[in-house]
């Protein structure tokens, strides 16, 4: 029968979870309030303990091994349970309070339209919403779970693909008029939002358009892009429920068509992701909260029409 494994000392573990983030000795023993030689002689005892070297030493600097890396990550998630543990257990009035934090426009386009629906199912949760556009770090905000824009690349969280965000090239009449193929678009302003600097390349790559420099403007959010778009600034990407109040109005025309992006590989499409650290799906309010965000189903309570199908883009 195998023995039950030993575990390092905590105070151990601690500095060199203190180490790995601050990447520095005495960084690490300021934030810890002891010596550089207290961190040093913790983290020998715990390479001794462990049987591996866990920095490299390179001058005044340290660098982690791929030892130290692997660990990081797991008395990282270790630590951050610790403290949600302390947080729910102490704060005693919080405990069926769920912080929920979510980009702007999913906030504004799907949730808020919704959220009633969850209040009959736990009508006693005390929920919050935030807007940040940023991944807030869950401890020091005090998030319990956030839905983000992007491609799913939160490798440490519990992540789940709640809707995806399928793009339409959009501009003006006027410069619709000017724009017969995909290359034409090189003559224009591309109008982007600063999350997204992979989106344009992906999609003109897509489109077999050759683009030498960056002929692209960041906006903060999707609402200022969409905006600029209007006024005429130049070429936008609009999400699918933007766009077509934009084009049913006339405000805005689909140069190369809506349908020009739909074989589009998956990968290359961003949604809307919930994040949530998988310690936090242990308390009662937080996981009916994910579970009914997940069991949605986004699109169609909204009527989003589908996009046509694909056809031959001229060139």
């Amino acid at each position: 029968m195998t023995g039950k494994l030993r575990l390092p000392p905590l105070n151990a573990l601690r500095v060199f979870h203190a180490v790995a983030q601050h990447r520095s000795f005495r960084q690490a023993a300021d934030e810890l309030l002891v010596t550089p030689q207290a961190v040093g002689q913790q983290i020998k005892l715990l390479e001794d303990t462990l049987q591996v070297t866990l920095f490299e030493r390179k001058g005044r600097t340290i660098e982690l091994t791929e030892s130290a890396i692997l660990l990081s990550h797991y008395v990282k998630a270790g630590f951050d349970e610790f403290s949600e543990g302390v947080r729910r257990v102490t704060k005693t009035t919080y405990r069926d309070r769920i912080n929920l934090n979510a980009s702007p426009y999913f906030a504004t386009h799907y949730l808020l339209p919704r959220l009633s629906y969850f209040r009959e199912i736990l009508p006693g949760a005390d929920l919050r919403l935030t807007t940040m556009v940023d991944l807030p770090d869950f401890g020091r905000d005090d998030i319990d779970m956030t839905v983000q824009w992007g491609y799913g690349l939160w490798l440490d969280y519990e992540q789940t693909l709640l809707v995806p965000d399928p793009k339409i090239i959009c501009c003006t009449p006027a410069i619709g008029a000017r724009i017969a193929s995909a290359q034409d678009l090189t003559g224009f302003q591309l109008l982007d939002t600063v999350k997204s600097k992979r989106l344009w390349p992906d999609i003109l790559r897509h489109l077999s358009v050759d683009l030498s420099g960056d002929r692209s403007i960041g906006f903060d959010d999707a609402a200022t892009m969409r905006r600029a778009t209007l006024q005429g600034i130049g070429v936008g990407l609009i999400s699918v429920i933007d766009a077509e109040e934009d084009l049913k109005s006339g405000a805005l025309v689909a140069p190369l068509g809506r349908d020009a992006l739909v074989d589009m590989p998956q990968d290359q499409i961003p949604g809307f992701y919930l994040i949530v650290p998988r310690g936090h799906l242990r308390v009662k309010a937080v996981g009916a909260l994910h579970r009914w965000l997940v069991q949605q189903d986004w699109r169609s309570d909204l009527k989003v029409s589908p996009l046509p199908v694909a056809k031959p883009l001229s060139t």
